[in-house]
């Protein structure tokens, strides 16, 4: 899995953290496409190499995952935090050190994620609400929107 990961970073997705459990994943990623379609490379990726290199014949993964949008520094830190402490609260490690399944590659708050210029409380509520804002047309606002792709927690859950 940790091959699979650091495949596809290098040119789908940043890799900041992650923690490979026995029955799942966490992931801490940015997305240079989108998150679905990390999340497709990565376990399709892994699926393939678990059936050419293990024979594997059965399915590896759930449908579907569950992620979370990194709202700011306090959030970013709380998922690195969880991510450092899944496997001791499982029981498979006395230490986050010890546990070698876990890796932080790119685990500094990354800057930019929130806007560098904040708009008045007014111009964010037409803004929200579509209503006119003057040189935005709609298209505009959709695609600035789906631009602020920022860093997501993943979560993949296996067989």
């Amino acid at each position: 899995m940790i091959t699979t990961l650091e495949h596809y970073a290098k040119e789908n997705f940043t890799l900041h953290a992650y923690v490979i459990m026995p029955d799942h994943l966490h992931l801490l990623i940015t997305p240079k496409e989108s998150l679905e379609k990390a999340v497709q490379l990565i376990k399709g990726g892994f699926s393939f190499r678990a059936k050419r290199e293990l024979d594997w014949k059965f399915d590896i993964w759930q449908p579907g995952f569950s992620d979370h949008r990194i709202r700011d520094e306090k959030d970013w830190n709380r998922h690195i935090s969880y991510i450092k402490q899944n496997p001791m609260d499982s029981n498979l490690a006395e230490h986050s050190a010890l546990y070698e399944f876990m890796g932080f590659p790119n685990a500094a708050f990354p800057q930019g994620l929130k806007p560098r210029i904040e708009l008045d409380a007014e111009v964010r509520a037409e803004a929200r609400t579509l209503q006119h804002v003057p040189n935005l047309k709609r298209h505009d606002f959709v695609r600035a929107t789906l631009q602020k792709n920022g860093p997501r927690i993943e979560h993949a859950t296996q067989k």
